[in-house]
């Protein structure tokens, strides 16, 4: 997948273009990518994603932006999992806020990315102040050479599938109902660094991951499922929060137990998939009582999978 972080002056090559910031990836922008790739395929163009970084509601109102369901690099992986060709990374700064409507069909649109098929949602608006929209580009499709195209929202048990609808999945400890919504687990992935060994002494291993989300979605202690180490998933109990009992510097931090599992895992990259939320985080009185109920969520954990596996091998 080519990746570009400008709009070149003058595209290279025409292409099927959607625009938008896919956090997430979720089933309906998943929906939006199998409509754009098809397009593509038929017109014998290169799919392409026009998305914004940051976030243009994070450049605004950081902090009254929604905390992002995925890191740049996360979105980047799913795109190409959804088989677009090419993904067009616009800088959103004070420059960019400013251009029209009309400067955007002309200058990115046409000139900068030589749409000739292009695909919205059906809520897109678009330049300064969003005064551009779907309406306006089905005007502008002659005399820029495009054809439009809106996608209608994406339902799911009767909720509009939307990066909003996952956070609040998220933020209210139901990672099976993002699921549902996302089409799989929620994850959040990260190289392995060096933390307090804190949990070393407490008789329980954990792999420090760092994230690029400073402030994530979902917190608590969960069940999860561990990719990037061997060939299939390991299981572990994870903790994602600022540790109240031991920690003082509120930033949030992701620790993964795996199972069973003794190995060094320093510099990898791994990916956590989050399949149940067992509790909130807890301030305790003293470390072993924060040692007693880590032995709980390890046994807790250990049952989940034992009972989902249970599960499984009756058919359920």
């Amino acid at each position: 997948m080519l990746i570009q972080r400008s709009i070149p002056d003058q595209a290279d090559t025409p292409v099927a273009l959607t625009i938008g910031n896919f956090d997430g990836v979720h089933l309906g922008h998943q929906a939006m990518l199998a409509r754009l790739t098809e397009a593509a395929r038929e017109r014998g163009l290169p799919s392409c994603v026009m998305t914004f970084e940051p976030h243009p509601r994070e450049f605004f109102a950081p902090d009254q932006a929604p905390t992002r369901l995925t890191s740049l690099r996360e979105k980047l992986e799913l795109l190409e999992d959804c088989g677009v060709d090419r993904v067009q990374i616009c800088r959103f700064n004070f420059e960019f806020a400013k251009t029209t409507p009309e400067d955007f069909v002309l200058r990115i649109l046409t000139r900068g990315l030589a749409a000739r098929w292009l695909l919205v949602g059906d809520d897109f608006r678009f330049g300064a102040r969003r005064a551009g929209d779907f309406a306006m580009l089905k005007q502008a499709e002659q005399s820029c050479g495009f054809e439009v195209h809106a996608m209608t929202s994406v339902m799911s048990d009767g909720v509009r599938v939307s990066s909003t609808a996952v956070r609040s999945a998220l933020a209210a400890g139901r990672p099976e109902a993002a699921r549902r919504l996302l089409g799989r687990c929620y994850s959040i992935s990260g190289k392995v660094v060096h933390g307090d060994h804190f949990g070393r002494k407490l008789g329980c291993p954990t792999a420090n991951v760092l994230m690029k989300h400073n402030r994530p979605p979902l917190a608590g202690i969960y069940a999860v499922e561990v990719r990037g180490i061997a060939a299939h998933a390991l299981h572990g109990v994870a903790s994602l929060g600022v540790r109240p009992t031991v920690a003082s510097d509120a930033r949030p931090s992701l620790e993964v137990h795996l199972l069973d599992f003794d190995g060094n895992l320093y510099g990898r990259h791994l990916v956590v998939d989050f399949l149940h939320k067992f509790r909130d985080e807890e301030k305790y009185a003293d470390v072993e009582t924060l040692r007693r109920q880590i032995a709980i969520d390890v046994e807790n954990t250990r049952a989940f999978f034992s009972n989902r596996a249970a599960k499984s091998a009756r058919g359920g």
